[in-house]
């Protein structure tokens, strides 16, 4: 566990003192500098004393239990439940965020939820999930309550799955990563103009998250691509980055391509209409992705699984409902006997599409 300051602050690692007197957050690739009392672009991550502390420890915009595939993960246990949470504040600025309320909060008092790490471990065994995701807004920012909660649900056999836009640094990246099962990573697009433009970031260290995670950790890992008209939505675009990824992180990785609805700052864009996404999605299973699928619209076939060799339907989903399940009790093709990549069960989770809102 983590040093406690006070109830809801704890002292953090990532951190060096500045000739100048500040300290400079070493957590993600902002390196904040901050005077004493300033909180970074996070808002939970503060100068207190000159040392960085996260003060939302512990404290939660609320809690859930979701299907996986929400997540989205269609190849991490399909099915099963997963107990979701999150904190308040983000480490990047995106203009389309969907969850602006939580990530863009200044307000403490969103914070309304209180758990302990060893709770919320209880509590998602007790809920039958198996897993617990860190998500709503980025765990990369509430890395110390992430670590403590993923060390109290493996000791009970629960996995940890990472909801993340990936833009962190790589000496916490590593010992977050080390603590993780699974990972939907957001790749928001595939040029610099746009993570500079629209996210306040830059694309290469979430390039540079993507290939670690694959390469150097056994975290099975997801990617989703929310696709915004006019702004990441380019047949060069998508070609560019579903051939990157097939190159670098290999065709096993699922791309998840997911629509658009205006928000925050931006809606004078429209919503995405479906044959962007499938267009994505095609121009992906073209350039070798092995799975590809749309998200936020309603298009079974684009949402099933299918095997990469015969082409035979392998899970059918509709929204988050599983129907057909075509995968033997090794996660091998019914049909052709090819190996599915992913963790799966000899049967998929019961869970279902519904949605549970859960107070501690």
């Amino acid at each position: 566990m983590h040093h406690r300051i006070t109830p809801d602050t704890v002292s953090t690692h990532y951190w060096h003192a500045l000739d100048d007197g500040r300290i400079q957050c070493d957590l993600c690739p902002r390196f904040c500098k901050l005077h004493d009392q300033q909180r970074g672009l996070c808002f939970v991550r503060q100068n207190l004393h000159n040392q960085i502390v996260m003060t939302s420890y512990g404290r939660s915009s609320g809690f859930a239990v979701d299907p996986i595939e929400k997540k989205p993960l269609n190849h991490f246990y399909p099915g099963s439940a997963v107990f979701s949470f999150g904190t308040a504040g983000c480490n990047l600025a995106c203009k389309f965020c969907q969850n602006w309320d939580i990530s863009k909060s200044r307000e403490m008092d969103t914070l309304m939820s209180q758990a302990e790490p060893e709770a919320i471990a209880r509590t998602a065994q007790e809920l039958g999930c198996k897993s617990v995701a860190y998500t709503y807004n980025d765990p990369v920012i509430f890395h110390e309550y992430a670590l403590d909660t993923a060390a109290a649900c493996r000791a009970l056999g629960i996995k940890s799955v990472a909801v993340s836009a990936g833009y962190v640094c790589p000496e916490p990246r590593a010992e977050f990563y080390g603590m993780m099962d699974a990972a939907n990573i957001d790749l928001k697009a595939f040029t610099e103009r746009f993570y500079h433009k629209i996210t306040g970031g830059h694309l290469a260290p979430v390039l540079d998250t993507l290939q670690y995670i694959k390469h150097e950790t056994s975290v099975w890992l997801e990617l989703t691509t929310l696709i915004i008209p006019g702004e990441n939505d380019s047949d060069a675009e998508l070609d560019e980055m579903s051939r990157w990824v097939v190159d670098n992180l290999g065709a096993d990785v699922p791309m998840h391509f997911s629509a658009f609805h205006p928000d925050w700052k931006m809606r004078d864009k429209p919503p995405t209409p479906a044959a962007s996404l499938l267009k994505a999605r095609n121009i992906a299973l073209n350039n070798g992705v092995h799975y590809a699928y749309v998200g936020n619209v309603h298009e079974k076939s684009a949402d099933s699984t299918y095997c990469h060799a015969c082409g035979a339907l392998l899970i059918g989903r509709d929204w988050y409902q599983l129907s057909e399940w075509n995968l033997d009790k090794a996660g091998c093709c019914k049909a052709c006997g090819a190996r599915c990549a992913g963790h799966f069960e000899e049967q998929p989770g019961s869970w279902g599409a519904k949605r549970m809102a859960v107070s501690m």
